[in-house]
């Protein structure tokens, strides 16, 4: 059976997350994995991007530790890895995901 590297919870680096989440295109899968608890298919996510740009963005979350990736027969179903992130960097998640409210800015 194939597998992909993944990083273990210890071995998450906050830089690696902040970058990998820092591109809106990372953050709308992971927006996506955190609302619909399970596994998705990689096609199941409705990306503005062709395929290869796709799979170079779950790759990075991958590697980062954000998402779980694993073979089912010739398809990669993806899950976010809520438990290991709260527990390596408590709220980081919540905060990244909760939508911006523009009357809680700094106004001047």
């Amino acid at each position: 059976m194939r597998s992909l590297a993944h990083p273990k919870k210890g071995e998450l680096q906050l830089d690696a997350v902040l970058s990998a989440l820092a591109d809106p295109i990372r953050r709308q899968i992971v927006g996506y994995l955190a609302a619909s608890p399970g596994t998705h298919a990689c096609g199941a996510f409705n990306l503005p991007v062709t395929k290869s740009t796709s799979t170079h963005h779950f790759r990075v979350l991958r590697e980062a530790g954000l998402i779980r990736q694993d073979y089912q027969g010739t398809a990669i179903l993806n899950s976010l890895r809520t438990e290991d992130l709260e527990a390596q960097f408590p709220g980081l998640l919540q905060a990244v995901l909760q939508p911006t409210n523009p009357r809680h800015l700094p106004i001047g």
